[in-house]
């Protein structure tokens, strides 16, 4: 038995035609915490551990495993991840920048990438970010944007 594919039926889009070349991609987001929070992330007193050091781990993980959660994302052979965090008295923001030599762009891997990174550090911070409801009140991830994409030497 055939199943006939109609026309707007998700699908892959071919690349198999494209030449590989050297694709980038920088995104960035911030989640904003409470000051308190983040002089506690400052101090070395998060009881999770270090939510930058988790963080960074996260956004490579995740940047490696975008396919899995952006169903129709190719897989890319990944060259290089850079995970860079900037603070502010309430704010952190999480940079990736995503290298590889690839028939498609990787910024979906540098979104996801971020995306993640927000949340782990969201995670590790959460219990002190909670009010005596169990809200979070500030707490919150914004601003999640592709800052640069490049394709080809640059």
């Amino acid at each position: 038995m055939s199943v006939e594919m109609k026309e707007n039926f998700p699908k892959m889009v071919d690349i198999s035609q494209k030449g590989s070349v050297r694709r980038q991609a920088i995104a960035e987001g911030t989640i904003i915490l409470r000051r308190s929070t983040i002089e506690l992330i400052e101090e070395g007193k998060i009881e999770k551990g270090d939510p930058l050091q988790i963080a960074s781990v996260g956004a490579i993980q995740a940047v490696k495993s975008t396919p899995s959660t952006l169903m129709l994302c190719h897989q890319i052979p990944i060259q290089a991840v850079n995970v860079k965090f900037s603070k502010n008295a309430d704010s952190i923001t999480a940079r990736i920048d995503v290298l590889a030599e690839s028939k498609t762009g990787v910024e979906m891997e540098a979104l996801n990438s971020v995306t993640c990174a927000l949340l782990n550090i969201w995670d590790v911070v959460k219990k002190y970010e909670k009010d005596s409801n169990g809200q979070y009140p500030d707490a919150r991830i914004e601003n999640i944007h592709v800052v640069k994409k490049t394709k080809g030497r640059s």
